[in-house]
């Protein structure tokens, strides 16, 4: 596909973000289960929660420009999730395998936050004020979800696992 204008660049990100909020909501069920810690159960199911409604609110998005909403495939995030995967695999200690789990998520977190930094930026730029409320919106429960995360690891996991 050849992008022509900002704001088919702009689409095909949006399309990019529906495909890695999908793919997310495959892989986290399989990260709950083998994350041991009962407050990193909890975080990662309140981001399931909340990444099913990111999908419905891209999906949304999409719709009112009457774009496809052809699941473009996110490689970047495909490959985090297998990094993801790999990694909790290796570990057997639990409070390690934690640590590892939290880590692999902040990655995720980061990710998304770049997306939903840079789409709403470009929904700015375009005029696009119902869509900017929306990215600035999954924005903000990213950045909650990564400080969760990160007190997690700090105050709970990280000193477990050393």
């Amino acid at each position: 596909m050849q992008v022509i204008s900002f704001n088919e660049m702009y689409i095909s990100e949006l399309q990019e973000a529906r495909s890695f909020e999908a793919q997310l909501i495959r892989a986290l069920p399989d990260m709950i289960a083998k994350a041991g810690d009962p407050d990193l159960k909890q975080a990662l199911k309140t981001h399931q929660s909340e990444t099913r409604g990111h999908l419905e609110h891209v999906t949304e998005i999409l719709r009112r420009h009457e774009a496809s909403l052809e699941e473009h495939k996110d490689h970047s995030m495909e490959r985090l999730l297998s990094e993801a995967d790999k990694w909790a695999d290796m570990i057997e200690d639990r409070d390690q395998r934690d640590a590892g789990i939290i880590a692999s998520a902040q990655r995720i977190e980061h990710y998304e936050m770049a997306v939903y930094g840079t789409l709403a930026a470009w929904a700015k730029q375009l005029g696009l004020g119902e869509d900017e409320k929306d990215l600035r919106a999954i924005l903000t429960e990213e950045q909650a979800a990564d400080k969760k995360l990160t007190m997690l690891a700090e105050k709970e996991i990280n000193p477990s696992a050393t």
